[in-house]
């Protein structure tokens, strides 16, 4: 029932003085009437393609001469969708509280025995259209409410997209200021990125790995993975762009950048004032990437799973790509050759499940180095770099 429009009320009834009688009253009252006398005339009324609104109450009694009974109409309106939700009101001479309860039982909203009392009708007539009124209201704002939490959430997705794109760009932007200090070229961090997504898709299966490893913790890895070498940002250029072999002292502080780049990550976290997931994936690799699985690595020695995973993955996938690159103190290794220092540091240097991955993914390796390929032009510019560095230093 809409505002400001008059209810409509059916009155079902094959008692001519009882039907006149009621629908005399709740005309007078300001009601909209429609009177018929059977169950059959009611449905036809209520769900032919001819019925042009539904009311609001019917009215209907139980007991009629032909056709089906009031009992039996309730239940069909009650099992259409169409006309489920109008509000039935038993008027009846039945006034056993057995029948009465069958009335509730199958849908009706009320009850009202004969001889009909037209205040007492009236009165709940005003009750349950004023029931209506407030069950369609609280269905207008909870519809409000949903299509706003819809809203909000496609917003919220959106914004969650774009903080995404922004949090790697931001990542992949911070590690290749690292980059742009250190020997190698920007596309060692895609090639390492892509390394350590292929291994941990890969060991996902492995009964060993799949605890550890869903669809959010290793896209963490991908995404963190390019900061690896963030440290190498506090390295002094004598030491970093050294082209030779470093002496015991300049290594010692070469190995420093493990503990910078976790450092300067958890700084980041401290800063953000919540734990970041991401961020503390990024300092697992930064800190623990040089590691090895004999305990012989550094910073802290550790041995075997001990080490985080993560860092275990990006070992194999930094070795490799480092074999695999040229550089100014050495020549590109093939991948043959790198397969095979890698394969030898199995239970050494390496994870053994880890180079086993390895091993069975050496094409998706050539693939993703193939894509990532540095082209002559960047490496000539990185070797002015590297030239104009050392003489500033």
């Amino acid at each position: 029932m809409k505002r400001g429009i008059a209810a409509h009320i059916l009155v079902v009834d094959d008692d001519p003085v009882v039907s006149g009688m009621l629908g005399a009253s709740l005309a007078a009252a300001g009601y909209t009437i429609t009177e018929v006398n059977s169950g059959e005339a009611a449905l036809c009324a209520l769900t032919s393609p001819q019925a042009l609104a539904l009311p609001d109450i019917v009215f209907l009694d139980v007991e009629m001469w032909d056709g089906i009974d009031g009992f039996e109409v309730c239940r069909r309106l009650k099992a259409n969708p169409a006309t489920r939700d109008i509000a039935v009101i038993f008027l009846t001479g039945k006034s056993e509280p057995a029948y009465e309860q069958l009335g509730f039982a199958i849908g009706a909203v009320d009850y009202i025995s004969k001889p009909v009392s037209t205040p007492i009708v009236l009165a709940r007539v005003r009750t349950h259209l004023m029931l209506r009124a407030a069950v369609c209201a609280l269905d207008e704002r909870n519809n409000h409410l949903e299509r706003e939490v819809a809203r909000r959430t496609e917003e919220l997705a959106c914004n969650l997209d774009q903080l995404r794109v922004s949090q790697e760009v931001t990542m992949v932007a911070l590690a290749s200021l690292a980059e742009t200090r250190d020997n190698e070229t920007g596309n060692h961090l895609f090639r390492t990125q892509h390394y350590v997504l292929a291994l941990a898709s890969q060991l996902r299966r492995h009964p060993r790995f799949s605890g550890q490893l869903d669809d959010a913790i290793v896209d963490r890895m991908f995404k963190a993975a390019p900061l690896h070498d963030i440290g190498k940002v506090g390295i002094p250029d004598r030491i970093l762009l050294k082209p030779g072999r470093l002496d015991p002292r300049e290594l010692e502080v070469m190995k420093t950048h493990t503990t910078i780049g976790r450092d300067a990550i958890a700084k980041a976290q401290r800063h953000a004032g919540v734990r970041v997931p991401l961020l503390e994936t990024a300092m697992e690799i930064a800190l623990s990437h040089q590691e090895k699985w004999d305990g012989s690595g550094y910073p802290q020695g550790l041995v075997g799973e001990a080490i985080p995973l993560s860092a275990r993955l990006m070992a194999v996938a930094d070795v490799y790509d480092a074999l695999i690159s040229r550089r100014v103190y050495k020549d590109a290794m093939s991948h043959a050759q790198a397969r095979e220092i890698i394969a030898n540091g199995r239970g050494q240097h390496f994870d053994p499940d880890i180079v086993d991955a390895f091993l069975a993914l050496e094409v998706d390796f050539q693939n993703v180095a193939l894509r990532f390929e540095d082209h002559d032009e960047a490496i000539v510019q990185r070797d002015e770099r590297r030239q104009q560095a050392l003489l500033e230093d």
